[in-house]
């Protein structure tokens, strides 16, 4: 499919408003063959790797964006995670029956919004919102309404093949025109989930903006890679106490820890376990006679 597994960015002339467009095809059923999701809790995480994807792709950063909702309703946690390299990953979790065609209220209950930048050896920068409006579309761009005061729109769509997404953002500083803003913007409205899925960006932006003029740079590909290694695991079992781990050994005979994510399995016997150890315990010194 044409554009698979792309993010393209473009830039409206003179007008001071950006835009990115991205399809997910690979990257997003690596995510789907992780965890068997039901179709109402597949169609928002595959929304909520569009949008990450989408706004990961307005910071010049190293690093990662992290996008999480946590409710009380049907869908208790949502996350997804976007790299500055363009690599994606994302989970959901749900209890009981999530409404198929149910409103953001009725398959995420009372909830909050969280967007995370991380960056190496700096201080995370978060920012929390209540879980409000018609989807999470709308939850994202009350986001930035509130927390950022900076005008943007997303349009997302998911289904078991592709999730895709459009964004639109009034560039700071560049002294964009209201007039400019809400024609775009209008222009933008009469998309469909269809045509947001299956058109190619470049057939896409002449759809909806024939009539302005828009640069569109060259598709950047995306990528589904998790986070996790061997490594990393390591340093969450030596979180645990050595009598914990002692413990688990003499019931199970090994530890196994289960990334979310990608459903990969680390395996730690006792001889393993116990060169974990050894590599982190301090020795005493021997006392010397006087």
């Amino acid at each position: 499919m044409k554009d698979a597994d792309t993010l393209s960015r473009f830039l409206f002339e003179n007008a001071g408003i950006r835009g990115n467009l991205v399809h997910l095809d690979a990257s997003w059923r690596a995510v789907l063959d992780a965890h068997s999701y039901p179709d109402a809790v597949q169609e928002p995480l595959g929304q909520a790797l569009a949008a990450v994807a989408l706004l990961a792709a307005t910071i010049k950063f190293e690093g990662s964006l992290i996008l999480q909702v946590q409710s009380a309703g049907p869908i208790r946690t949502l996350v997804a995670q976007a790299t500055n390299a363009r690599t994606l990953r994302g989970l959901a979790r749900w209890q009981g029956d999530v409404p198929e065609q149910g409103s953001l209220a009725e398959r995420f209950g009372e909830g909050r919004l969280v967007l995370t930048v991380q960056r190496p050896n700096a201080k995370p920068y978060q920012g929390v919102v209540p879980l409000e409006g018609a989807d999470l579309s709308a939850a994202i761009e009350g986001y930035f309404s509130e927390s950022e005061q900076l005008k943007t729109r997303l349009w997302l769509t998911a289904n078991d093949q592709r999730a895709a997404g459009l964004l639109l953002q009034k560039m700071p500083n560049q002294g964009a025109k209201d007039e400019d803003w809400e024609r775009v913007e209008m222009l933008a409205g009469t998309l469909t989930a269809g045509e947001l899925r299956d058109l190619p960006s470049e057939d896409l932006l002449y759809r909806l903006f024939n009539e302005e003029t828009v640069r569109l740079f060259e598709p950047e590909p995306v990528s589904f890679r998790c986070g996790c290694s061997r490594s990393r695991i390591e340093d969450t079992v030596k979180m645990l106490s050595e009598e914990e781990v002692d413990s688990i050994l003499a019931e199970q005979g090994a530890i196994e820890v289960t990334c979310e994510f990608c459903n990969r399995e680390y395996r730690f016997d006792p001889v393993d376990t116990r060169q974990l150890f050894a590599a982190t315990t301090k020795h005493e010194p021997p006392q010397t006679r006087q």
